[in-house]
């Protein structure tokens, strides 16, 4: 029989060497995690068996009134389910360590898929890992069921996931790649780095909470991130030069008007293109001027940004924000097939756009598929009750601030 060992913190490298290495390995459970929670206490817990590192877990702790807290686990633990006895030894041990600190009740999510497709696929087959809810139940844990709404759990059930392809750009839709191209047409430069880029990612963050009415992160939370992962960490900006784009659509206008004077009356055919063509010209003029008169600069500018982080095989991107004022310049296309260059080029296998609603048939989830992701479901929810009569009270408290407990 195997001897087991529990440790409530393990050392940082050890932590991560484990974690990041795993095939369960999750951004919400790297060691600097906690970090990024300051405001939950943290445990860095682990189990030996034999003397050698086979699970982790970290555990971020919320103070509850009366002297009560809870434990959450997210995306983790980090251990092979298969294995019932290290499952039930780390349970139990998480739960005595629960008492210690009076919480009521433990609450993981395992990054455990279940199921791979594409959004499209309605069969949304599954891979037989969905049998390990009755041995983890078994261990003493319950889950929460297989919703489907972002809103009815801390963590999304399904996210839009990209496998590394051999060649980024051949692997998106042709859609995308004809968008691409129209960022290309528009001259859009797409710079990274991380502190000096700040002040305009948080900007263009907050131009998307406006326009979708919701709060997402300040600067000083984008700040503590990049801070905290340092080079495994990016910001990318599309930047735009609406007084280039104008000089160059003025040019093209002049050029077709210079043609269409040089050109004889019997070519009618030619002189229809062109008339055309001078149309669009037109067009692009009075939009770009309208631009410009809306945002009162002819000067480069910042339009779309993403914050990206990387952890063992897999990237994160985070946080993502665009000037709505811009939108017919496509700039999201561009920065994201770049920031997708980047973390392959980092070594990782997998890049995660976050996550979508279970039914596939949202507005988020039909943007994302515009970069040929597939769409990776996980297990759900699980609570490990420390006080069992305390647990359906507790239950129905966290209930009522689950959406706190996500945005904190």
């Amino acid at each position: 029989m195997s001897h087991f060992e529990y440790k409530t913190e393990i050392p940082q490298a050890e932590f991560d060497a484990f974690a990041s290495s795993h095939a369960l390995s999750n951004l919400l459970q790297s060691y600097n995690w906690s970090k990024i929670k300051s405001n939950w206490g943290s445990m860095h817990t682990g189990v030996y068996q034999d003397g050698k590192l086979v699970g982790t877990a970290l555990v971020l702790i919320k103070q509850l009134p009366m002297g009560f807290s809870m434990f959450y686990v997210p995306r983790g633990p980090i251990m092979d389910y298969t294995d019932s006895e290290l499952v039930k030894f780390y349970f139990n041990a998480l739960k005595k360590e629960g008492r210690k600190h009076h919480a009521l009740f433990i609450k993981m999510d395992p990054a455990i898929e279940i199921g791979k497709y594409p959004s499209s696929d309605q069969d949304r087959p599954h891979n037989g890992n969905e049998k390990l809810v009755s041995s983890i139940e078994a261990a003493g844990a319950i889950h929460q069921g297989f919703v489907l709404d972002l809103s009815q759990a801390i963590q999304a059930r399904f996210a839009s996931i990209l496998d590394k392809p051999e060649d980024i750009l051949q692997a998106m839709p042709k859609k995308t790649r004809k968008l691409i191209k129209e960022a290309d047409k528009r001259h859009l430069e797409i710079i990274s780095g991380r502190d000096e880029l700040l002040d305009d990612f948080a900007a263009l963050v907050e131009m998307t909470e406006s326009r979708k009415h919701v709060s997402l992160r300040n600067r000083d939370y984008f700040a503590h991130l990049i801070d905290t992962y340092q080079d495994d960490s990016i910001i990318m900006l599309a930047m735009c030069d609406p007084g280039k784009i104008l000089a160059e659509c003025q040019q093209k206008l002049a050029d077709l008007e210079s043609q269409i004077a040089a050109l004889p009356e019997n070519q009618k055919k030619k002189r229809f293109t062109l008339e055309e063509q001078k149309a669009s010209a037109e067009k692009d003029i009075h939009n770009i001027e309208e631009i410009i008169n809306t945002v009162g600069s002819d000067k480069p500018r910042p339009i779309a940004g993403v914050l990206t982080v990387k952890y063992g095989r897999s990237c994160e991107m985070l946080y993502a924000g665009m000037d709505e004022r811009f939108r017919r310049f496509m700039p999201q296309y561009k920065t994201y097939v770049e920031n997708f260059a980047w973390a392959f080029d980092k070594g990782c296998e997998e890049f995660s756009m976050g996550g979508v609603e279970g039914s596939l048939d949202d507005g988020l989830t039909h943007f994302k598929d515009n970069f040929a992701p597939m769409i990776h479901e996980y297990i759900g929810e699980f609570d490990l009750p420390v006080y069992g009569l305390l647990y359906k009270p507790a239950k129905v408290l966290y209930e009522k601030k689950r959406a706190q407990l996500k945005e904190a």
